[in-house]
């Protein structure tokens, strides 16, 4: 029983197509974006262009080695200095994979949560975009507005006592009241034998 109701569950809630609904709703929204930046590219590519024409390669070459040179330094530097600061302490390291572990675990959970938020909030944007293009966004208003602001006719006859008719029977057979059946029933440990056949 529990597995069907969770299937039942799963296979009618909506969520999963408001969140389809909602990523195409934002993927058309990014969309719309990309001819302006063609435009702006278009208008920067010539300065651009010249720019890179206009440069010295002897100069470039220059400024890319000495920066090799300074980051393969730094990079030996680094090294050395792990190097240096290992410790060769076994117990430490076990208590250090320990805490990055946990630490790992945390920072996993945190995402997972992080995820669920993203995931609810771009199913609620995706819910509010199937409400637009149904049209019905107007009808929630509507219905927010008639639930704020109550009509005056309906209260004048909520005060009203509500009236209350009988139906009167028009046969004999509607006069007569309905015979009960009562069931009688027998205990299920007892087994009676069939009845002998005459």
């Amino acid at each position: 029983m529990a597995i069907t109701d969770d299937l039942r569950k799963t296979l009618t809630d909506p969520t999963p197509l408001y969140f389809a609904a909602g990523t195409a709703d934002l993927a058309v929204q990014q969309a719309r974006k990309v001819p302006a930046l063609i435009e702006q590219l278009a208008a920067e590519a010539p300065g651009r262009i010249d720019a890179v024409r206009n440069t010295d390669p002897k100069a470039v070459q220059e400024k890319v080695t000495a920066q090799a040179k300074e980051a393969q330094a730094t990079v030996q530097a680094k090294v050395a200095e792990v190097i240096g600061n290992f410790d060769t302490d076994l117990k430490k390291l076990g208590e250090s994979a320990q805490d990055l572990a946990l630490r790992g675990v945390g920072v996993a959970a945190e995402y997972a949560v992080k995820a669920r938020e993203t995931y609810e909030k771009v199913a609620e944007h995706g819910e509010q975009t199937v409400r637009a293009w149904r049209g019905e966004a107007a009808e929630e208003i509507t219905e927010i507005a008639v639930a704020v602001e109550p009509e005056p006719a309906k209260s004048k006859q909520s005060d009203a006592k509500p009236v209350v008719v009988a139906a009167e029977p028009q046969t004999a057979e509607d006069k007569k009241p309905a015979a009960r059946r009562t069931a009688v029933r027998k205990p299920a440990a007892k087994k009676s034998a069939p009845p002998a056949a005459k």
